[in-house]
């Protein structure tokens, strides 16, 4: 008996892009299903970092509370400081890149195992309402002109099918939502051969942290309870059995082979290998099937941005999808998921390609590596690479040729002084919606809140005293915290109701405005 499960969106995959999207979908009203291979969380050690970006944006949904300690939220004064806060990473192995942010936002690197990510989006989604079939094998998935169909094995070998208005595959590198749905891609076949593993050895046979040798790379770092997590890179070729199950003794003496001397190894755990191969969908999205994290993209792991990645895609597509759902999404809005996060992705690839050449063994690449090192360890001079590990350079495209230079970019924290008190950018964006800002009382503000009426159950607008550091007079800001549209009002009366206000943007976020029965804003919507 073929057992049937019914959800608005059915995402197969449940690592924490997967959970994330799951979360933000439910979170906005979204009936949601997760399909899920494994049956529990793998302790499996895999990435372990997030970067700004990411990390701003989970703060901004409240999703990384007991992770992250300051960033705002609310709290009366946060953001009043003027130094940046900063923390120390690494560009192609080398120590000291500087990664800053303004102040007002979170540690720029959170640290946290992806394990630990996974377990605490999936409480969340829970507690949302999302259900969770763990265990569940694809099979096969069809698409139609009404919705989606994705057919599961069961632990105990009966077929489950979920049906669902859209299917988002974030189940992997392997994604066999990606194989099925014949998304084409761009390949970048493997050039070096990588192995991971935990392992215990004797006391100072291998320095901790990055070491670089004629023949390539050992990364160590000593863990509880005696164990060292290692990862090397062999830069003379890929290996010919990629899929060849790694053992201790072929970890033992590939780190011989790299350092040029025997290193003992007692024990061993989680060992696997990996390599550069890098792959791009060529779309992310076909008709009502989309792709996100590892589907849709992966690269050699140096700079640990591949969960960043992922985790920008999935709060990217997860208030556009449940607009759709809700029938709510202006003409085009998903396909801006892929105009959005594609470049982005290329973008990683790319960079990731140059800090592996970089890396590769050689004199001839000595000079090279002499100049980056100056630009990491001069810090200020790092401020492009930093931005760019970090995707704090990311800013989307425009609407048209004529939009204001703050549309695609990124609202950083900000203390505001409402009509209802102070506030910050952080604790106004934790409900999910997207925010009209006005600054002041002018023909600008009042022509923008006249044009927001019709969208008024969608936006909350915000009216708030100027801010010397954005001078325009009015921001409309996306639930992801990128500005949809500005206002370039220097003054009082510099902008009037009309064509150049906000009603496009609103139009191309959330469709056709709505009609309201009485003048103003409804009850509720403005602070």
């Amino acid at each position: 008996m073929v057992r049937g499960v019914e959800g608005r969106v059915v995402i197969v995959g449940g690592g924490p892009v997967g959970m994330l999207l799951a979360c933000e979908l439910a979170g906005r009203g979204v009936r949601t299903v997760v399909i899920e291979s494994r049956s529990a969380v793998s302790g499996c050690p895999r990435a372990t970092t997030l970067h700004a970006r990411a990390v701003q944006c989970l703060v901004r949904r409240g999703y990384l509370g007991g992770l992250v300690a300051g960033g705002g939220g609310g709290a009366a004064g946060v953001g009043g400081g003027r130094a940046p806060v900063s923390s120390l990473f690494h560009f192609a192995g080398m120590a000291g890149l500087v990664i800053s942010v303004p102040s007002g936002e979170p540690e720029p690197v959170l640290k946290c195992a992806q394990e630990v990510l996974e377990r605490h989006f999936e409480r969340r989604a829970r507690a949302a309402g999302v259900r969770i079939l763990r265990g569940h094998r694809v099979t096969a998935i069809r698409q139609g002109p009404g919705g989606v169909s994705v057919t599961a094995q069961a632990p105990g070998g009966a077929a489950v099918v979920c049906r669902g208005a859209y299917l988002v595959g974030a189940d992997g590198a392997r994604s066999v939502v990606r194989r099925q749905a014949g998304f084409a891609s761009r390949a970048y076949p493997a050039t070096v051969s990588a192995m991971a593993g935990d392992v215990r050895l004797d006391e100072g046979s291998l320095e901790a942290g990055w070491q670089r040798t004629e023949r390539g790379w050992i990364v160590a770092k000593p863990l509880e309870g005696g164990w060292v997590r290692l990862r090397t890179l062999n830069c003379s070729g890929a290996h010919p059995e990629r899929d060849r199950p790694l053992v201790l003794e072929e970890l033992r003496r590939e780190v011989g082979w790299i350092t040029g001397r025997d290193i003992v190894m007692g024990e061993g755990r989680w060992l696997s290998r990996f390599s550069d191969f890098s792959r791009l969908a060529a779309c992310y999205r076909m008709g009502r099937i989309f792709l996100a994290g590892d589907a849709a993209h992966v690269h050699f792991p140096v700079g640990g941005q591949g969960l960043s990645t992922g985790v920008l895609d999935a709060v990217n597509l997860g208030w556009k999808l449940a607009l759709a759902v809700r029938g709510e999404a202006g003409e085009g809005l998903l396909d801006t998921y892929d105009l959005e996060r594609r470049p982005a992705a290329q973008r990683v690839i790319d960079h990731t390609r140059a800090q592996l050449t970089l890396m590769r063994p050689g004199p001839e690449l000595e000079p090279l590596r002499a100049l980056f090192g100056e630009l990491v360890a001069k810090g200020g001079e790092s401020g492009v690479l930093a931005s760019m590990v970090s995707a704090q350079d990311t800013v989307l495209p425009g609407r048209d040729a004529g939009c204001s230079a703050w549309e695609g970019t990124f609202l950083h924290n900000t203390v505001l002084h409402t009509r209802q008190g102070q506030a910050d950018v952080i604790g106004l964006l934790r409900q999910g919606r997207p925010l009209l800002l006005l600054f002041g009382d002018n023909r600008c503000t009042d022509g923008c809140a006249e044009q927001a009426e019709g969208w008024a159950g969608r936006v909350r607008v915000v009216h708030a005293e100027p801010v010397p550091d954005l001078a325009c007079g009015a921001l409309l800001v996306r639930p992801d915290g990128y500005i949809a549209w500005a206002s370039e009002a220097e003054g009082p009366g510099a902008w009037a109701s009309g064509a150049d206000g906000p009603a496009a943007a609103l139009r191309a976020l959330f469709g056709p405005r709505a009609e309201v029965e009485a003048t103003g804003v409804l009850a509720g919507a403005v602070s």
